[in-house]
């Protein structure tokens, strides 16, 4: 049998005092309905310090950049910090072409924003992608 669905999941894990989201696969409008309320969940604490890591994103259309902006709405507006990490040159392209390079904090890769982190992380420890 032929599966059409496009593969994706998330892992979240505590590393370095922040959450980390790594999100794989295609992030779509199927994808993005499927793993929205997980990451919201991510974000409902006071001063959230999220690391979405999207390096092993191979697809980003527009309801992923709604999703992205949704996440950075939400952590801004409970005084939190949100980091992307993108090495892809299409989505750091898309990103500008969209003028949201200066909406967010992007690194191309995961150390920098670790050394970089304060305060106590608010993710749990190691969960599968799901």
């Amino acid at each position: 049998m032929f599966d059409d669905r496009p593969a994706f999941g998330v892992r979240v894990h505590a590393l370095g005092g922040v959450t980390v989201a790594e999100i794989a696969g295609e992030l779509d409008i199927c994808a993005v309905g499927r793993i929205v309320a997980r990451l919201d969940s991510l974000v409902q604490v006071r001063c959230p310090d999220l690391i979405l890591d999207l390096r092993p994103v191979t697809f980003l259309d527009c309801a992923g950049l709604s999703l992205l902006c949704r996440l950075r709405n939400r952590v801004l507006e409970r005084d939190g910090r949100l980091r992307l990490v993108i090495s892809d040159p299409r989505f750091l392209r898309l990103l500008r072409m969209v003028r949201l390079d200066d909406a967010f904090e992007v690194l191309e890769d995961l150390t920098p924003a670790i050394a970089g982190a304060a305060g106590p992380g608010t993710g749990g420890g190691g969960d599968a992608f799901a």
